[in-house]
């Protein structure tokens, strides 16, 4: 079995309009979220070995903000995913080295919502796994989504992954303020 897990970027800043998007930083909320979902991480042994991320300021900030990851994972800034459609994060996991048991994205919505819902398949968010209302609601900043993935990566498909968890910074403690 492996783990895949799709973390959307923390909240980012839009303080500097003349700032490309690709440059945009997390704002304070966002730092905050971000760590406090690398304590959820670190809470659940979620340990990834290899960590895809978008070259986009943002994502690399939510990365930074989990470090230091276990096991010090293979981790690789892609152009590709910046602001990707969901087939095209599909097509990028089906890329990830067969001998990683647990793969991190680190992307943006739309695609990560929609990637999410594919991989879940109808079946899957017409169960009552936990988080599944939660993710089909919508995928806020922060939110962090955990499959089950029963085959290789190469074989991905739309519907082979099973929802384990749904995680927003919105339903932790610490983020209540």
């Amino acid at each position: 079995m492996r783990q895949l897990l799709l973390l959307r970027h923390a909240k980012s800043s839009w303080d500097d309009p003349s700032l490309p998007d690709h440059a945009r930083p997390l704002n304070a909320r966002g730092k905050r979220a971000a760590i406090a979902m690398a304590g959820v991480m670190h809470g659940l042994g979620l340990a990834p070995d290899v960590v895809l991320v978008s070259s986009a300021r943002r994502t690399l900030q939510t990365l930074e903000a989990l470090a230091p990851l276990p096991d010090s994972p293979m981790v690789e800034p892609m152009d590709d995913l910046y602001l990707a459609p969901w087939q095209r994060l599909l097509d990028t996991l089906r890329e990830a080295p067969e001998t990683a048991r647990s793969l991190l994205v680190i992307a943006h919505n739309p695609g990560l919502h929609d990637l999410a819902l594919a991989l879940a398949g109808p079946a899957g968010m017409a169960g009552n796994a936990p988080g599944t209302q939660r993710l089909a609601d919508g995928y806020p900043t922060g939110a962090l989504a955990e499959f089950a993935i029963a085959t290789s990566w190469r074989r991905l498909e739309p519907g082979n992954g099973r929802l384990v968890r749904f995680v927003a910074p919105n339903d932790l403690p610490e983020m209540a303020s």
